[in-house]
């Protein structure tokens, strides 16, 4: 294996908003885990991949530049190995996500998508929209304020003039489904998934979503796996995270898919299940 040489790049830290070091911690373990099979990695930021100092033609990622992906894509399309894919991680974009786990069946809560600049209370008011989340839609999440809960129409339409004014052209507008919120962790092609119920008392991610919590509640594993494997199928994902409500019937619907998440809470068992996966795609192309 030790001519296998292998690029891994770390994310800009704009796109890691109260998780530089997290995000960093996880891809230097999954290199370390890799170099002990064996694999000569020499560790990037995005900078030096959209610079063309990457010569390496197996990347492991966790970008989310647009010129990164851009970058990516590129590799890709002239054979190289790249994981997650540049397509893939693209698709985790908000506008895309959201378009396409609703049309391939994967329960998502009710979303519209919106130019920032347009009104939007007597659409919402007809959707039967109260509490919704307001989010930018054009790239990835960089600031807290990416990501809004509204109670009503008109506040929805603050918070839209809000993101014109800071430059963001597109969000999604999407129903407040009340429920438990639960955090899943997963590799394709291994035996990892790992999911939780936060461990808050009352608020959520950036302190905005109602959590229950309840003592010796467990969540739905198999169900969900199921759930999020198919989820990370469609969007072309093979290293993935993200959350997802549990109402009260049982039912569930993903709020949110990322591409290679900082595996904060479980990182150390998640390193090896990463590097297992990586090596697989990495056998599978040589033997073509």
């Amino acid at each position: 294996m030790a001519d296998i040489k292998i690029a891994a790049v770390t994310r800009a830290g704009i796109y890691s908003p109260n998780h530089i070091g997290n995000d960093t911690a996880i891809l230097n373990l999954v290199a370390e885990q890799l170099r002990k099979r064996g694999c000569e990695v020499t560790v990037y930021n995005e900078e030096s991949l959209v610079a063309g100092r990457v010569n390496e033609d197996i990347i492991v990622n966790m970008c989310r530049e647009p010129e990164s992906i851009a970058e990516l894509q590129k590799r890709e399309d002239l054979g190289a190995i790249v994981i997650n894919s540049g397509y893939g991680i693209e698709n985790c974009i908000r506008e895309r996500m959201s378009r396409i786990l609703a049309g391939n069946d994967i329960p998502y809560p009710q979303t519209i998508t919106v130019n920032t600049d347009e009104g939007v209370k007597e659409k919402l008011t007809a959707l039967k929209f109260g509490r919704c989340w307001v989010k930018r839609a054009d790239c990835h999440t960089k600031h807290k304020e990416d990501i809004s809960f509204v109670r009503h129409a008109e506040e929805a339409q603050e918070v839209l003039q809000e993101y014109f004014l800071r430059g963001i052209k597109r969000a999604t507008i999407s129903r407040h489904i009340a429920g438990d919120l639960v955090k899943f962790y997963g590799v394709t092609g291994t035996d990892f998934f790992y999911s939780f119920y936060p461990m808050r008392s009352e608020q959520g991610k950036y302190g905005l979503e109602s959590v229950k919590q309840a003592k010796g509640k467990t969540p739905p594993d198999n169900r969900l796996r199921l759930m999020c494997e198919k989820a990370a199928e469609t969007l072309d994902i093979r290293i993935y995270g993200g959350d997802v409500i549990v109402g009260t019937d049982g039912d569930m619907k993903i709020i949110d898919f990322k591409d290679w998440p900082s595996f904060a809470p479980c990182r150390n068992e998640a390193a090896p299940h990463i590097a297992k996966a990586i090596m697989s795609v990495i056998k599978q192309n040589h033997r073509r």
